[in-house]
C-alpha cells in the first residue's frame, strides 16, 4: 500500500487575465522607462530614443488607465 503526500493548496491562476494592480505597476514602470529614455534622447540629441520615449509612456499611461479601469469593474 502506498501513502501518498496531502497535496498543495495551489491559488487558482487566471490564464492571460492581469489584476488591475499589475497593469498599474506595468503603467509606472513603462512611464518611468519612457522619461528616462526621452531624457537621455534629448541630452544626446537622438530624435529616435526620444520618441522611442514618448512612445513608452504613452503606453504606461494605457495600462495605467486599463488598471484604474478594473478597478471601477471590481
Amino acid at each position: 500500500m502506498a501513502l501518498h503526500a496531502p497535496a498543495e493548496r495551489r491559488e487558482k491562476k487566471q490564464v492571460g487575465r492581469k489584476s488591475s494592480s499589475q497593469d498599474k505597476g506595468e503603467g509606472a514602470l513603462d512611464k518611468a522607462k519612457g522619461k528616462a529614455k526621452e531624457a537621455t534622447g534629448a541630452v544626446t540629441g537622438d530624435k529616435e530614443k526620444k520618441a522611442e520615449g514618448r512612445s513608452d509612456q504613452t503606453k504606461g499611461t494605457a495600462k495605467d488607465k486599463v488598471g484604474k479601469a478594473k478597478d471601477l469593474l471590481k
